[in-house]
C-alpha cells in the first residue's frame, strides 16, 4: 500500500508538472496557429504514456538510483576498504588512496552516457542530417569519453577538496580555443552534446555520487564539495566532440593527400 500511495503522488505531481507544457502547446495550436491538432488521439495518448513513464521513473530515482550511488560512495570510501581491513580514518585525505572511485567514477560516466536516451535521439539526427558525415556511434563515444572523464575529475575534486571555479575556468578556456579550431559544422552539435549528456538516466547517479562521496570523505561539506560534479559531465563532452571532430578532419585530409600521392 505504501508504495501504491508513493506512485499515486507522485503521479499528481508530475500531471502538476506536465499540465502547463500541455496549456502552453495546445493554446499555441489553437488561438495562435488555429488549426487542429493532426493525430489528436494519438497525442493524447503519447502524453498519458509520458506521465506513467515519468512517474515510475521518478519513483525508480528515490528507491534505487539515489541510494544505489550513495551506497557505493560509502563503499568505495569506507576506510576498510582502501586500507585493507583496516579500521582507521585519516584526517589528511590523500588522493591516490581513493583510486578506484575515479575508476567507478569513469566507468559509471562511460555507461550512463552510452544508455542517455536523449543523447541517442541526437547522435542519430546528426547523422541523418549530416549525410552519414558524423557517425552515431562515434558521436556516442566521443561524448560517453567526455563524460567519463569529466566525472573522474569531478570526483578527484570533491576528494581533494580543491575550488571548483579554478576547474571550470580552465575547462571553459580549453572550450573556446578548441571552438576556434574545430570544424564549423561540429561545433554546435558538440555545445548541445554538453547538455544531453546530463538528462536522465546520467543526472540522478552523478548527482547521488557526488553528495556520496562528499558525506563519507572525512573534511568535507556536502553542500560546498557535493555538487557541481554535473557541470564537469556537461564541459568534457563538449572538449571530447571537438576533439573527435579535428581527429577526423585531420585522418581525412591524411587519406586525401596519400591518395593524390598515389595517383600521381
Amino acid at each position: 500500500m505504501a508504495i501504491l500511495s508513493e506512485l499515486l503522488q507522485t503521479l499528481l505531481a508530475t500531471l502538476r508538472d506536465v499540465v502547463p507544457i500541455v496549456v502552453i502547446i495546445f493554446g499555441f495550436q489553437f488561438l495562435v496557429i488555429r488549426k487542429p491538432v493532426p493525430n489528436f488521439r494519438r497525442v493524447l495518448i503519447g502524453f498519458v504514456y509520458v506521465l506513467l513513464g515519468l512517474t515510475l521513473f521518478l519513483v525508480g530515482l528515490e528507491k534505487a538510483l539515489f541510494p544505489l550511488g550513495r551506497l557505493m560512495a560509502n563503499q568505495l570510501t569506507n576506510p576498510a576498504f582502501i586500507y585493507d581491513g583496516l579500521e582507521v580514518v585519516k584526517q589528511t585525505v590523500h588522493w591516490a588512496d581513493y583510486y578506484w572511485v575515479y575508476i567507478f567514477a569513469f566507468s559509471i560516466g562511460f555507461s550512463t552516457a552510452i544508455a542517455e536516451p536523449s543523447l541517442i535521439a541526437v547522435a542519430i539526427k546528426a547523422n541523418e542530417v549530416s549525410g552519414g558525415a558524423i557517425g552515431v556511434w562515434g558521436l556516442r563515444i566521443a561524448v560517453a569519453l567526455g563524460v567519463a572523464m569529466g566525472i573522474s575529475l569531478g570526483s578527484f575534486r570533491i576528494i581533494t577538496g580543491q575550488p571548483i571555479h579554478y576547474f571550470i575556468i580552465v575547462c571553459y578556456i580549453i572550450v573556446v580555443i578548441q571552438t576556434y579550431f574545430a570544424p564549423k559544422i561540429i561545433v554546435p552539435l558538440a555545445y548541445d552534446s554538453g547538455g544531453v549528456s546530463t538528462s536522465t538516466v546520467t543526472v540522478p547517479i552523478v548527482a547521488a555520487l557526488g553528495l556520496g562521496l562528499a558525506e563519507h570523505v572525512p573534511g568535507r561539506n556536502v553542500l560546498i564539495d557535493g555538487f557541481g560534479l554535473i557541470a564537469f559531465a556537461c564541459l568534457f563532452p563538449m572538449i571530447t566532440v571537438m576533439a573527435y571532430a579535428k581527429i577526423s578532419e585531420l585522418r581525412s585530409m591524411k587519406q586525401k593527400k596519400q591518395r593524390s600521392i598515389e595517383s600521381s
